[in-house]
């Protein structure tokens, strides 16, 4: 496995690959890798010759510096883990390299990204849809492979791919989940024993709203009540938003149809301490 550190570099290994008629799958990341990425890789793995793995924390995409700068970064660990699992290349630019100075240019979404996580989030599809587009311009992959758990981020790219002509084809992998139901994701190490113990509260929230989805007279309303009801049952937890949305184009559902089965997600945000946690099912299917 070899490790690269610049655009140039990357683009004149994947050049190197392509020429020898090797496929290159992408799985970027912003490291703090755990067995949701491990998964991730597999897919990609299934679906090339050769498995890139970029581990970049991008600061255009962080709203709250706080944020940014608690993120994890045990860059070493990664890295190992990634030779463990078969990666041919990790990309791993520094923020200089990425944003050089006199840096300007920027991709901004559309529509997408002023629903759900947008209003609370102001610029953070704009730093996504942005480093994405410059990686996908460094790794020149076939395939792409994103969890689903950040369900609207995933939309916004499927959508961005199609719009600007980039022809990686994008893969949404089924959120990777620990045996209690909490969604797999690089922020729970920082959750204290207790809020980890806590955040069972995010799943169980959308299983209840599923139940009662399945009852023959709820509504959207009934619904989301149920699910935010486990939520505040939860002293730990501090509610942000849940929302019922067509996972085609992420508009709100007001109301269902013989149509919502296979159509209708229902997505939450939740808060334990300064860790905000975000997770999604499909209401009807799964």
């Amino acid at each position: 496995m070899i490790t690269i550190a610049t655009p140039g570099e990357m683009r004149a290994w994947s050049a190197r690959r392509h020429r020898e008629g090797r496929t290159i799958g992408f799985v970027p990341t912003m490291g703090a890798l755990h067995d949701g990425h491990l998964q991730l890789i597999a897919d990609a793995a299934e679906r090339s010759d050769d498995v890139v793995v970029s581990i970049f924390v991008n600061p255009l995409q962080f709203d709250v510096d706080a944020d940014f700068d608690a993120y994890p970064r045990p860059i070493d660990a990664d890295v190992a883990a990634c030779d463990t699992a078969g990666v041919a290349a990790v990309y791993a630019p520094t923020a200089a390299a990425m944003y050089p100075s006199g840096y300007q240019t920027r991709v901004v979404p559309g529509a997408l990204a002023d629903l759900m996580e947008g209003p609370g989030r102001p610029g953070h599809f704009e730093g996504v849809v942005t480093v994405v587009n410059k990686l996908f311009g460094a790794v020149q992959p076939e395939v792409a492979i994103f969890g689903q758990k950040d369900f609207q981020q995933l939309r916004i790219i499927e959508r961005m791919v199609a719009d600007l002509d980039i022809g990686t084809e994008i893969i949404g992998h089924p959120i990777v989940r620990d045996p209690d139901g909490v969604a797999q994701s690089s922020r729970n190490v920082r959750l204290t024993t207790e809020q980890r113990s806590a955040a069972v509260a995010v799943p169980h929230s959308l299983d209840a709203a599923v139940d009662a989805a399945r009852r023959p007279t709820t509504d959207p309303v009934d619904v989301v009540a149920a699910a935010v009801a486990v939520i505040d049952a939860e002293p730990m937890a501090r509610h942000e938003y849940t929302t019922i949305f067509d996972a085609d184009d992420l508009t709100e559902v007001d109301r269902f149809t013989d149509r919502s089965v296979g159509r209708v997600r229902i997505a939450t945000a939740v808060w334990f301490g300064d860790v905000r946690l975000i997770d999604n099912r499909d209401l009807f299917g799964d």
